[in-house]
């Protein structure tokens, strides 16, 4: 399986890091190597002094698919998660101001957290879930996916160009304003609506 990243997909996380407005969705990939095991801590990597935390609605894919046109994309998941894309904030911008990629700083092990699952028929809307991180127990950064420029359904049409989808592949939709440094012994848990998700601590 492989995790399928979305960046810059809300306005106000676009402008919060001084990035261009991008007239396509912009992609990329994480290995399943980068995934926080169950339970574990997230351990702060010794090539970072700037890890942020960037929270994620997800979407698990359950069928193969290729080229698939947004009206059907919808067939393709039953399942919506939360999750984070830990990044290297401090790498990130070396590269890319060589113009190199990322995955240095955004594919790292450990670098992708992935919470419980929730069948997607226990939301009236897809495209307006709203969801959450706490750090230490104060909200960092508060999202709903009406926010998003691309929606769900939209980038399973876009991505799929591109790359075949699998069962089990997982699609991180993007990140709200609000990310931001994390160091030791912090706490993190993320919630939608009410409900928590994943419940972490750095080290």
């Amino acid at each position: 399986m492989k995790l399928i990243c979305i960046g810059r997909n809300y306005t106000e996380h676009i402008e919060e890091l001084e990035n261009e407005k991008p007239t396509d969705p912009v992609v990329f990939l994480k290995p399943d190597t980068a995934i926080l095991l169950k339970k574990q801590p997230f351990f702060i990597p010794d090539f970072s002094d700037e890890v942020h935390h960037e929270v994620e609605v997800l979407v698990k894919i359950n069928r193969v698919g290729k080229y698939i046109d947004k009206k059907f994309a919808h067939k393709y998941y039953d399942e919506i998660g939360l999750g984070i894309d830990f990044t290297a904030r401090d790498l990130q911008s070396k590269l890319k101001a060589k113009g190199l990629p990322w995955e240095k700083a955004k594919a790292f092990d450990g670098a992708a957290v992935v919470g419980q699952w929730l069948p997607k028929n226990e939301f009236k809307d897809v495209n307006t879930i709203e969801f959450s991180l706490k750090k230490n127990g104060n909200i960092v950064q508060k999202g709903n996916t009406s926010h998003m420029l691309w929606k769900i359904d939209e980038l399973i049409e876009y991505v799929s160009k591109y790359f075949t989808l699998k069962i089990g592949d997982i699609i991180f939709t993007g990140t709200p304003a609000g990310v931001g440094k994390v160091v030791a012994n912090d706490k993190l848990k993320g919630y939608i609506g009410d409900k928590e998700l994943f419940s972490i601590i750095v080290k």
